[in-house]
């Protein structure tokens, strides 16, 4: 078991996602400390460096990397570095927490976790929706069964279009599937597919279809699909990142012999539990820093203390299955390389 007395963090990619909430987490939970931050543009290094009390800063990943003060790494950057900066940290003998989706797509998860498994280096995922309260009170609720058997889940997250993106010169990198990998689909729909993998165990079987209907960019803004779940549930979900304002939609719904489960995925609402009996919802609070939980977790299993809930392996399972969703739209862009094989999968 890899086994180390206190974690110096160093992040890759100090961006908006380190801001507040994982960043300032590194310094709040015990044995763990941001020693190092670096991004390409130096002075936004050094100035995020100032502002959180970060005693050194980098304008190159590789100086952070072998940093020998630094022995654990926080990436942070956009998808399609997410591979490269992770092996070599592993290869350079550092523990690894990479932000999600996992990588650019399935066949890099499964290099990343190779490497892994041959250096015996941790690797993590931030899937922190895992370790927060309203999400573990669902699991609890499922298995204890208080809606009897689970036979169904449906998801919907209809969201509008932001402003930025309906001109290619202020669109984000979320929907440049060169960086993203695909569109908002991966960016969001990740944490939904990561968090009822964690309720349900992996998707076996999944099927979907995804298209571009506003026509704003070139990543998917419409993806529809059914999947199954090894243990018999059912899922269905759509997702639309280009509805009018008004209409977005943003729930998971659970329903079993007994009973149905709703909550958001992203609004951290409350949880509802409908019964013959009626509904009954339940609130909770988020901690300040939203991945300090999952961080914590991190943390006291590099101190060989616990074991994290979201790793390379669980995170992989995941971006199979985002893949596979999405892969009628890019086939033509990816059969060169065979990525992409025949029309539903079994995963």
């Amino acid at each position: 078991m890899y086994k180390i007395q206190d974690v110096n963090w160093g992040i890759i990619g100090c961006g908006n996602v380190t801001e507040l909430k994982s960043g300032p987490a590194f310094n709040k939970v015990e044995h763990s400390r941001l020693v190092a931050v670096m991004r390409r543009n130096g002075a936004l290094a050094e100035d995020y460096a100032k502002r959180h009390g970060v005693p050194k800063w980098y304008a190159d990943a590789d100086q952070l990397i072998n940093d020998p003060e630094v022995n654990a790494i926080y990436i942070a950057t956009p998808p399609n570095t997410h591979a490269s900066y992770a092996i070599q940290a592993m290869r350079a003998g550092k523990p690894v927490y990479v932000e999600k989706p996992m990588a650019l797509n399935y066949s890099e998860c499964q290099e990343m976790n190779q490497v892994s498994e041959e250096t015996g280096i941790p690797l993590f995922v931030a899937y922190y929706r895992r370790t927060l309260p309203a999400f573990l009170k669902v699991k609890e609720l499922i298995d204890n069964e208080i809606i009897g058997k689970s036979l169904t889940v449906n998801i919907c997250l209809h969201k509008s279009a932001p402003e930025r993106d309906l001109k290619p010169e202020t669109q984000f990198w979320h929907v440049n599937p060169e960086i993203a990998g695909a569109g908002y689909f991966y960016d969001l729909a990740s944490h939904q597919f990561d968090y009822l993998d964690f309720l349900f165990g992996p998707v076996i079987q999944v099927h979907g279809i995804a298209a571009n209907q506003a026509g704003y960019y070139k990543a998917e803004d419409t993806v529809t699909g059914t999947f199954r779940f090894g243990n018999g549930v059912i899922g269905t979900g759509s997702w639309y990142f280009v509805v009018a304002k008004g209409n977005e939609e943003d729930i998971i719904e659970i329903n079993g012999t007994k009973g149905k489960l709703s909550f958001s995925s992203f609004q951290h609402g409350d949880v509802n539990l409908t019964t013959p009996e009626g509904t009954v919802s339940f609130s909770f609070q988020n901690p300040e820093n939203i991945q300090y939980n999952l961080i914590t977790q991190v943390v006291k299993t590099l101190l060989g203390e616990s074991e994290c809930v979201s790793t390379g392996k669980s995170a992989a399972r995941s971006s199979a299955v985002l893949e596979e969703m999405v892969k009628n739209y890019y086939a033509p862009i990816h059969n060169e390389n065979k990525r992409i094989k025949g029309s539903c999968r079994n995963i």
